[in-house]
Formats: C-alpha cells, structure tokens, sequence
C-alpha cells in the first residue's frame, strides 16, 4: 500500500512539474484581429508581423489573421475589448485615434482606452493629405477660398481620413466635404481613380510603402498638399506641416491644444492590443515577443524589402499615454465633439 501511495504521489508531483514546464502557448492559437479590410497598410503590418511573432513566444504558437474592418476599427477594438475572452489568445490591430470617440462620449464605444492591455506598436508615423492632381485645390490656401469644398474619404469618425481635414478646419479654416462609410484604404483610393473623391488623410508610412501610390507619384495623378510632424519630412521638403500652417493663420491657443491632443495619436503608431484582463505573466510573454519580433535582423531586412517602416514603440510605454490623452479639459472635450460632427 504504502508502494502504491508513493507510486502515485511521485506521478502527480511529476505530471505536476511536467504541466509547469509546458509553456503556456504551446498547442494553442492566436487570432490578430485586424480593424482594417485586406490590402490596406494596418493589414500588411499585420500579416507580416503574425509570419514572425510566433517564433519568440515560447510554445511557438500559430497566428491566424483575421480581418474586422468597419467603423474605423471600432468593431475590432470593442471585440477585444468586450468579446473575446482575457486569456491572451485574441489580439488586435486597432487604429489609433479611437480614443477621440470615447473624448466625445460616442455611444457605441464598448472599451475604456486607458484599460487597453497595450502590447506595443510597430512604427510611429505622421500623416499627409493627398489631393488628385487635375483638382482646382494647388494648395491648402486653394482649399481655404473655395466656394465648393473638395470631397476626402474616409472609413469613420475618429480614423486620420475623418480627423484630419477637420482638424485642419477648426485650426487653419480650410474646408472638406468629408464621405464616410468606405470598408478601408483599396477602396478609398479607387474612390480617388474614379472621381468619387479627391482627397485623402493617410500615414508617411503607407503613403510611402503602397505601390499604388508609388504608381500615382510617377504618373503625376496626385500631390501631398500639407503634412503633420514637428517638421518636414526629408522626402517631402516643399510640402508645410500643420505647425507652419498654424504660424501662418494665427491659429489661437486653443485650437493648438486641440491640435496636440488630437496629433498625440502619432504617438500611438499602428498600437497591438489585448483585453485588460489576461494574466500578467501572458501581458510580459506577448510584449517582450513583440519587441523581439521587431530587433529580429530576418524580419528587418524583409519589412525593408516591403518599405514597411519601423520604429517600434514597446507597450510598456503606451500605457501611460493612453492615460493622459483621455484625461483633457471640458473645454478640450467640448472641441472633439465639434471635431467628430459627421
């Protein structure tokens, strides 16, 4: 008997030991839900990023890719959110200035954005606003004195199509007619070829990594008419950023700080989530993957070979910002509703 109890003691302590050493990953899957429809530059960071990620998460587990677009990414973010369960098996790539519909107190926001479990960001990218070249809109000061305002696409509210041309209305006095409701970027820019649209607010990145547009720049169909950033871009050197913009109109103070509240979702990049609620210890296994995945020579060396930029920021450090953007003035508060008026 005694043979018998030890017997069975010494295989629960085993299994036991066994069970602690299988990482947590292995046999498991992970699905990246991507806020943005197929082709676009959100989904091409995303695929490419789930070829690498899996390789420095202990266990090694598969990443399925699955697209959740509409709503600027709203539907994503309030899955992972909301839906899914906190057992870090369901990331997402959501866009990064959601948070301005949860400022204006949207009603169909399902997550607090300073409760995100924040895994980290590939690239910080600034912005810019193309125009189709045969427009009668030359520059942005064309656009400020037109009797008919051009059309910009845009997915939703709260997404760089939607924010930016009326950011540029509350601080430079230029106006857009902007058309919502587009699945996501392949389809904005046909809206663009076919004469739908004119314009467009898109990121550095996928303007300078989109063969599309590489198209466009040597085909002259389109210009960059203005750009965000502290200043201007090496491979856009004629092109004024908003700040310069801003010097030149007089823009008062407020709606500077409406500005940098605004452009501080710059700072997020392409932001990786997951629901507030996993373990602690899978929060540290994802995000020192995540930063792994982005120091790993292979993977720098193809994502140049796609003119995908990177600039990774780690989670650790999005945290804190979420924080501080949702926490803004009335006065500040009352301006983003303005600014996410349809």
């Amino acid at each position: 008997m005694h043979r018998i109890l030890f017997g069975l003691l010494l295989a629960l302590a085993f299994g036991s030991d066994l069970e602690a050493q299988t990482p947590f990953y292995q046999g498991k899957t992970i699905t990246l839900l991507v806020g943005s429809s197929a082709g676009s530059t959100y989904d091409n960071y995303a695929r490419f990023i789930a070829q690498h990620l899996g390789k420095h998460i202990p266990g090694n587990p598969p990443i399925i890719v699955q697209n959740m677009s509409g709503a600027g990414s709203m539907i994503a973010a309030n899955n992972v959110y909301s839906v899914a369960k906190p057992d870090g098996l369901t990331i997402a790539s959501i866009n990064p200035a959601l948070y301005f519909n949860q400022l204006a107190g949207k009603k169909e926001i399902q997550f607090d954005w300073s409760k995100f479990t924040w895994i980290g960001s590939p690239d910080r990218s600034e912005h810019v606003l193309y125009m189709r070249a045969d427009a009668p809109y030359k520059t942005i000061q064309d656009v400020r004195r037109a009797s008919e305002p051009p059309k910009c696409s845009a997915t939703g509210t709260g997404t760089t199509g939607h924010y930016l041309p009326k950011l540029l209305g509350e601080t430079i006095g230029t106006k857009f007619n902007i058309v919502l409701g587009y699945q996501g970027a392949p389809e904005m820019d046909l809206a663009a070829e076919r004469g739908e649209t004119q314009c467009r607010a898109l990121t550095h990145a996928a303007w300078f990594s989109g063969q599309i547009y590489g198209t466009w720049r040597a085909n002259g169909f389109d210009r960059v008419l203005m750009q965000t950033g502290r200043k201007r871009d090496e491979r856009l050197p004629q092109v004024p950023t908003l700040n310069e913009l801003m010097n030149e109109y007089r823009t008062d103070e407020l709606s500077r700080r409406l500005a940098t509240v605004v452009l501080s979702s710059n700072e997020f990049g392409r932001p990786y989530v997951t629901h507030p609620g996993i373990p602690a210890e899978q929060i540290k296994i994802l995000r020192e993957a995540f930063m792994k995945t982005m120091a790993d020579p292979e993977f720098l060396a193809e994502a140049k070979k796609k003119k995908l930029d990177i600039e990774p920021t780690p989670g650790e450090e999005m945290g804190p910002l979420a924080k501080e953007v949702i926490s803004q003035p009335p006065e500040v508060i009352e301006r983003m509703k303005k600014l996410l008026e349809q």
